[in-house]
């Protein structure tokens, strides 16, 4: 277990936090992999949840961008209290998504963090070739590193709101017809992150579309 000191920490969404910590000597990950992290303070040591590097490792520090659930008044709720000098812990590195190769990324909500880390390095080393997003949230306000993205994936990136209550606004789902309207060829790889629900619906829609099994990385 290692202890992790916030060096800086602030809403980058109504409802989302980046924490940029202190990063160990020697410390290795891999874009896409996550931690087991709890906050060092009293009675909150075992309270371990997962969550994502959108670091890089070649970075000085290390990063995550977090959900904070004020309503649930647990850890999440906990971490959007701290600020800059709080101590959270790292408990261990664990295998998640891993790139491996180019395809189509589809995400719910912060299903997208682990997608972040693998955008980030495939800018650096030019090979954002042939790499497409779909990401779904309720509204515009939801969508995490917009502008980002954006920046990164261009005309690539493709939003998909649930209830943007706007006028015009028609509602979607990523769901099987949306994917035939959108996709049309299903011999890509797929990489699917999200809710456990969305993520179940996603791949069993794409695999009745004729998406190889083999091809999906969840």
């Amino acid at each position: 277990m290692q202890k992790l000191k916030i060096l800086n920490t602030h809403y980058v969404s109504h409802n989302v936090k980046r924490f940029v910590l202190e990063k160990p000597t020697d410390f290795e990950y891999s874009p896409g992999q996550s931690a087991h992290i709890s906050i060092n303070l009293p009675g909150w040591e075992d309270q371990i949840r997962p969550f994502t590097f959108t670091s890089l490792q070649h970075w000085d520090t290390l990063e995550f961008i977090i959900k904070i659930y004020e309503d649930h008044k647990g850890v999440t709720a906990q971490m959007g209290k701290l600020n800059t000098g709080a101590e959270l812990l790292l408990h261990d590195v664990y295998g998640s998504i891993k790139y491996k190769g180019p395809g189509i990324f589809i995400a719910g909500g912060t299903g997208i963090t682990p997608f972040i880390a693998i955008f980030r390095a495939l800018f650096e080393s030019g090979n954002l070739r042939n790499i497409a997003l779909l990401y779904s949230n309720k509204t515009k306000d939801d969508v995490i590193l917009h502008d980002e993205l954006t920046k990164l994936l261009g005309p690539a990136y493709k939003n998909v709101f649930t209830r943007e209550g706007v006028i015009g606004f028609r509602e979607r789902r990523i769901d099987r017809k949306f994917l035939i309207e959108t996709i049309g060829n299903f011999d890509s790889r797929f990489y699917v992150c999200g809710p456990q629900n969305f993520t179940e619906e996603i791949c069993e829609a794409l695999i009745s579309l004729g998406a190889d099994p083999e091809y999906l990385i969840v």
